[in-house]
């Protein structure tokens, strides 16, 4: 199947705009023959790791715009939003279907604490799996990335691809770039990371859309403007790819249990 990464500039803060925006992109990836389309960490105002002026209820205007996006162009959509939350907010992605109901959602676990994220939102605690067209897909958002652990939990659930949303500024690249091939090898599964262009007033994004099959060889890349990347995901290839390489059979997780454990002398 096809998965459509939208790669777009955000206008700062003007949620009509944005979700007018991604209503205009999923017409095309439809067209193209992409089942999925994901829009980068939230889209819909431009990420901020302070702000929670635009929270809103799971049922809120946000989407139920994007479960209207998905039935008018019967297209899957993996979008996401400022959700409200208590004491603080979840930076949430939210699977929706090509018939316009929600099948997962991911709150982010791992708010990016170099940009005081972690200060004005709560961690999510559960990763989220959905199918379209047979293919089983988790999510992960931006920083979420760095911590190789939750892939691994993805691994252990038979996903064939995880969609990662984020906002990664054009300083950190190099780091998008590996981690996105490592990430893939380590579990021998696609990753598919969504990123926007342009600048706001937290950060300057240079796109990059970066996909990794299973054996972490980049299948897709986006340039630094705003366009639809399409990459074709095989869930044979993942199985076949792990039928080759065993590795997920010749893990020894007591042991690295006990040396989590141990101390150091």
């Amino acid at each position: 199947m096809k998965v459509c990464t939208a790669q777009m500039a955000s206008t700062w803060e003007d949620p009509a705009a944005n979700l007018a925006k991604a209503s205009l992109l999923a017409g095309p990836a439809a067209e193209a023959g992409a089942a999925l389309i994901c829009f980068p960490e939230q889209f819909v105002t431009g990420w901020s790791p302070h702000s929670a002026t635009f929270a809103e209820d799971p049922d809120g205007p946000t989407v139920s715009a994007l479960r209207e996006i998905a039935r008018e162009h019967s297209i899957s959509v993996l979008g996401s939003y400022v959700q409200r939350h208590g004491p603080r907010p979840l930076n949430t992605s939210v699977a929706i279907d090509s018939l316009g109901d929600v099948v997962a959602n991911f709150s982010k676990i791992h708010p990016f604490s170099p940009g005081g994220e972690d200060l004005h939102y709560d961690p999510g605690d559960h990763i989220s799996v959905f199918s379209v067209e047979g293919v089983r897909f988790g999510i992960a958002i931006c920083y979420d990335l760095r911590f190789a652990p939750l892939f691994r939990a993805y691994g252990k659930r038979g996903v064939h691809c995880v969609l990662v949303p984020s906002a990664w500024p054009c300083s950190r690249t190099r780091s998008w770039e590996l981690l996105i091939a490592a990430r893939a090898l380590d579990n021998q599964f696609y990753v598919i990371g969504c990123n926007p262009t342009g600048t706001t007033p937290v950060d300057r994004y240079c796109g990059h859309s970066l996909s990794a099959d299973p054996v972490g060889v980049v299948v897709s890349r986006g340039g630094e403007g705003e366009e639809l990347i399409m990459t074709e995901v095989d869930p044979a290839r993942v199985e076949a790819t792990r039928a080759r390489m065993p590795v997920e059979r010749d893990r020894r997780p007591d042991l690295y249990h006990r040396l989590f454990a141990d101390k150091v002398p």
